[in-house]
C-alpha cells in the first residue's frame, strides 16, 4: 500500500496547488516562467501517476488489502452508467462551446467525482477505498474551488450549441464504451461487463 499511498499524496498534492497555495504557484509560475512551471508539474504528475498505477497493482495482491464492504451486484451496473456519465464531463472539458461546459464550468472535476464515486460504488477492498476515496475529496475539494473562483472573477463561459453538445456526447459514449469493452480489462485487469 506505500507506493498507492505516496503516489496519491504526490499526484494529488500536484493537483490542489491551485486549491491550497494559489499564491505560492502564482509565484512560482512568476520566478520560473509559465511554462518551465508547468513542465516541472507535469513530470511530477505522471511519475506519480505511474506510482499510483503501479502500486495499485500491488495493493491488489497484499493480505493488506481487506474487504472493508462488499457491494451488490447491481452496483457495477449503476457504476457503468455513472462511469458513461463521467465520459461525457471529461469530453467536454476539451469540446469548446458546449452547454456541458457553460453549465459546469469544471467539467473534468465533476468528471473526476462521478468516476470515483461509481467506483467506490461498485469496490469494497481497502485499495480501492484509498485510491477512489482520496480522488473524489480532491475532486469535490478542486471543483468547489473552481466555482468559487469563477464567482469571484465574474467568469462567464462561452454560450453552448447543440452541435458540440453532439460531438461532446458522440466522443465522450465511442471513449466510454472502448474503456469499458476493451481497455479497462487490458489496463485493469478487470472487465466490467463480464459474469
Amino acid at each position: 500500500m506505500t507506493v498507492l499511498i505516496l503516489g496519491l499524496i504526490v499526484f494529488l498534492a500536484a493537483h490542489s496547488l491551485r486549491i491550497f497555495a494559489p499564491d505560492w504557484r502564482a509565484a512560482q509560475q512568476a520566478r520560473l516562467g509559465e511554462m518551465p512551471f508547468k513542465g516541472i508539474v507535469s513530470l511530477i504528475s505522471v511519475a506519480s501517476f505511474v506510482a499510483i498505477v503501479w502500486g495499485y497493482g500491488l495493493a491488489r495482491g497484499e493480505a493488506a488489502n481487506v474487504v472493508l464492504y462488499v457491494p451488490p451486484l447491481w452496483t457495477r451496473h449503476l457504476a457503468s452508467l455513472l462511469t458513461l456519465a463521467a465520459f461525457v464531463l471529461l469530453v467536454a472539458a476539451y469540446v469548446p462551446r458546449n452547454h456541458i461546459k457553460q453549465k459546469f464550468g469544471h467539467p473534468m472535476a465533476a468528471s473526476v467525482k462521478i468516476w470515483a464515486l461509481a467506483h467506490l460504488l461498485a469496490n469494497g477492498r481497502l485499495a480501492d477505498v484509498l485510491l477512489f476515496g482520496a480522488f473524489l475529496v480532491w475532486a469535490i475539494l478542486s471543483f468547489t474551488a473552481g466555482r468559487k473562483r469563477d464567482r469571484a472573477a465574474g467568469t462567464v463561459y462561452p454560450q453552448g450549441t447543440l452541435a458540440m453538445d453532439a460531438v461532446t456526447v458522440v466522443v465522450g459514449f465511442a471513449a466510454w464504451a472502448a474503456f469499458a469493452f476493451y481497455l479497462h480489462k487490458a489496463w485493469i485487469g478487470v472487465a466490467p461487463f463480464a459474469r
